[in-house]
C-alpha cells in the first residue's frame, strides 16, 4: 500500500507546473466604498494599458465591494492569500494583496479573469481576423 502511494505523489508531482503568484493591488474609487482592482501576474505590460479586472464581453472595469470581495472572486478560482499591505498616497489608500496558486501550465494563470489588456488584444486579434476574412 505504501508504493502505491508513493507513486501517486509522484504522478501528481509531475502535473504540478509550480506555484505562481499575483499581486492585486485595489484603489479605491473616489466618493465611494467600493474598489477597482488591478492584478499583476509577471506579465509583460504594455504603456498606458491597464491591468485591471474587466467583465470579459463588455471591457468594464469590475468594481469590488473591498478587497475581500475581490480576494473572495480570485478565492473562488483557486488563488490563496499570501500577505497583504497598505501604502497611502495623498489621501487615497492603495492596498496590495499578494495571492498564490499551483497550476500546471502557463495557460491557466489567469483562468477566470480578463484583464483590460487582454481585452483590447482579444479585440484587435478579432478586428485583425475579421479584416482578413473580408479579403
Amino acid at each position: 500500500m505504501a508504493i502505491a502511494m508513493m507513486t501517486i505523489g509522484v504522478t501528481n508531482a509531475q502535473e504540478i507546473k509550480g506555484k505562481v503568484y499575483c499581486e492585486l493591488v485595489g484603489t479605491q474609487k473616489f466618493f465611494s466604498s467600493q474598489v477597482t482592482v488591478d492584478v499583476d501576474f509577471g506579465q509583460a505590460r504594455k504603456a498606458f494599458v491597464s491591468q485591471s479586472l474587466v467583465d470579459e464581453k463588455t471591457g468594464k472595469k469590475i468594481s469590488f465591494n473591498s478587497m475581500v470581495d475581490a480576494m473572495n472572486f480570485m478565492g473562488a478560482l483557486g488563488w490563496e492569500f499570501e500577505n497583504a499591505y497598505a501604502i497611502t498616497m495623498g489621501s487615497q489608500n492603495v492596498y496590495h494583496w499578494l495571492l498564490s496558486k499551483y497550476i500546471t501550465d502557463d495557460v491557466n494563470i489567469n483562468d477566470g479573469f480578463t484583464t483590460k489588456q487582454q481585452f483590447k488584444e482579444k479585440q484587435l486579434s478579432q478586428e485583425e481576423n475579421q479584416e482578413g476574412a473580408e479579403e
